[in-house]
C-alpha cells in the first residue's frame, strides 16, 4: 500500500503503508528507545503524536498486549525505516499491522527517517499529515492548514473523552493495601499503576475537573499527578485544575510525574517552557543532586515542556537535572512533602534505574500517618 507524508515545512516523502487507507495529522515526534514500541504508542501521553522511530526496525515482536500501557493506541500514527511484517516472538497477539488496522490507524515505512530526525533537530517540532489513500500535494496541503495544533488544545479533555477509566491490578491479591492514593489522571500510564500497586497503594481516579469535596471523601493518604498530553498551560488555562491542586498540595503528600510534575510547578508560579524537539527515547542521563547518593541515572522520558523553578528557587530544590542539556529533571519542596520528575521511574519501557524514586513518595505518607 502507498503512503505519503507531509511536514509543515513542504517537505514530502513517498514510502509503504501499513494500517488502513486514512489520513492521520499530528505534532512529529522522533523516539530514539532501540525497543519497546509497543508501549510507547500506547501510551496516552502520545495523544496527538506522529512518533517517528529512529530505530532501524518496527514490528518484529509484533503487538504482547499485555505489554501496552493503555486499551487503545493514543499515537496519531507511526514513522519507520523498515517494518517486519511477521513478528519473531512467541508472547505476541497480533502483527503491527493488524493492531494498526484494529485501532483505526496508519503508518509509513520505507522512508529516509535520518533526514526528518535531522529536519526536527534543526526546525523544532513540526505538523505532519501521513495519508496512505490522498496522495495529491495540494489536497494534503490544504487539510494539514486546517490542523488545529496540539499546543492549542487542552489534550487531556480528549484523553478523557477517549477511554475509559485504568485497570488497577494487584499483583498480589491476600495483602490489604496500606496507602490510598487519590490518583490525578490526565493520561496515566499502565506501568505507573502497577508501580503504586506494588508498593501497596490502592489508587482511586479522580479527573481533573473532579472537586476536592469529592477526593477528600475517600481520606487519602496522599495525592498523585500522572502524566499525560499537551500543554500543561492550556490546561491550567482552561479548567480550575491548578485552584484544586494548590489546596491539595498544602495538605497531603504529593508525587508528580511529567505533565503532573510540570502542573505542581505551575502550581506555585513556576514558568513552563517548550523544548524545540522534546525528550523521547529510554537512554536519558539524569544526574542526581542528593548529596547521600549523587549518581547517574539512566531514564525513560516522553516530553516536550520542561519546568523553570529560577522563579522560585526559595521554595523548590532541584532534585535531578537532565545531562543532555542541563534541563531539570526533577525537585522538591523544601518544606512540603512534595516531590516530582520529569522522566517515568515506572520505566515501560526502559531502565528501571529510577524505580525507587516511588519510596519517597510511599515514606512521605508513611511519616504523614505519625
Amino acid at each position: 500500500m502507498r503512503a505519503s507524508l507531509l511536514l509543515e515545512d513542504g517537505t514530502v516523502f513517498h514510502g509503504q503503508g501499513l494500517g488502513i487507507k486514512t489520513d492521520i495529522v499530528g505534532e512529529i515526534v522522533f523516539n530514539t528507545a532501540m525497543s519497546g514500541y509497543e508501549e510507547v504508542i500506547s501510551d496516552p501521553s502520545y495523544l496527538g503524536q506522529i512518533v517517528l522511530f529512529t530505530t532501524s526496525y518496527i514490528g518484529n515482536t509484533g503487538i504482547t498486549r499485555d505489554d501496552l500501557e493503555s486499551h487503545k493506541m493514543f499515537a496519531e500514527g507511526m514513522i519507520c525505516k523498515n517494518v517486519s511484517l511477521i513478528p519473531d516472538n512467541h508472547r505476541s497477539k497480533v502483527s503491527l499491522d493488524c493492531y494498526l488496522k484494529e485501532q483505526k490507524k496508519c503508518a509509513i515505512y520505507d522512508i529516509d527517517t535520518r533526514l526528518i530526525t535531522h529536519k526536527i533537530r534543526e526546525k523544532g517540532c513540526m505538523s505532519a499529515i501521513l495519508s496512505t489513500e490522498d496522495h495529491d500535494i495540494l489536497s494534503l496541503t490544504n487539510k494539514l492548514n486546517k490542523f488545529q495544533k496540539l499546543a492549542q488544545i487542552n489534550a487531556v479533555e480528549i484523553y478523557h473523552q477517549e477511554g475509559p477509566i485504568p485497570k488497577v491490578q494487584y499483583f498480589n491479591q491476600n495483602i490489604s493495601k496500606k496507602y490510598k492514593v487519590a490518583v490525578l489522571d490526565f493520561g496515566i500510564k499502565q506501568g505507573i499503576l502497577n508501580s503504586l500497586t506494588e508498593l501497596n497503594c490502592e489508587p482511586v481516579f479522580f479527573s481533573p475537573s473532579s472537586s476536592i469535596e469529592d477526593i477528600k471523601a475517600i481520606q487519602p493518604d496522599g495525592i498523585f499527578f500522572s502524566n499525560g498530553p499537551g500543554d500543561p498551560s492550556i490546561l491550567a488555562k482552561e479548567t480550575n485544575i491548578i485552584s484544586l491542586m494548590k489546596e491539595l498540595l498544602a495538605s497531603h503528600p504529593c508525587f508528580g510525574i511529567c505533565l503532573g510534575h510540570q502542573l505542581i510547578g505551575l502550581s506555585f508560579g513556576a514558568t513552563i517552557e517548550k523544548l524545540r524537539f522534546g525528550h523521547h527515547a529510554i537512554n536519558h542521563p539524569v544526574k542526581s543532586l542528593n548529596s547521600d547518593s549523587s549518581k547517574v541515572l539512566i531514564t525513560s522520558q516522553n516530553h516536550n515542556y520542561i519546568v523553570n523553578i529560577d522563579n522560585i528557587f526559595n521554595i523548590f530544590e532541584a532534585t535531578h537535572i537532565h545531562l543532555n542539556d542541563g534541563t531539570l529533571a526533577g525537585m522538591k519542596h523544601k518544606n512540603l512533602p512534595i516531590y516530582s520528575v520529569q522522566f517515568h521511574p515506572e520505566s515501560n519501557p526502559g531502565p528501571r534505574d529510577a524505580e525507587p524514586i516511588f519510596i519517597d513518595f510511599i515514606n512521605s505518607m508513611q511519616i504523614n500517618r505519625i
